[in-house]
């Protein structure tokens, strides 16, 4: 499974209704509203690369008020429960 952080900057008056249409795209598990200098956070989940481009580059780049998307691949997960062990004295 392949893991891509969408960083989704808004038109600032459709942020919610954009970010619902985000949430109703295939392959995302998540979408954030969050502060600083970008809008939305969206977590695509996908089996393969070629479906990275579908998903924002056809889809949620099209959806109107999508000002711009900076997105980055995971490398790596780490549960909560790894980070605990790894940190745990």
């Amino acid at each position: 499974m392949i893991t891509a952080i969408v960083f989704v900057q808004v038109d600032n008056d459709r942020i919610p209704e954009v970010a619902e249409q985000i949430a109703g795209l295939d392959h995302i598990s998540e979408v954030y509203s969050v502060t600083g200098d970008i809008d939305l956070i969206a977590m695509v989940r996908v089996g393969d690369y070629e479906e990275i481009s579908q998903v924002i580059t056809d889809k949620l780049t099209r959806i109107p008020g999508v000002l711009s998307t900076d997105t980055h691949l995971a490398f790596r997960a780490y549960s909560e429960h790894d980070l605990e062990a790894t940190f745990s004295l």
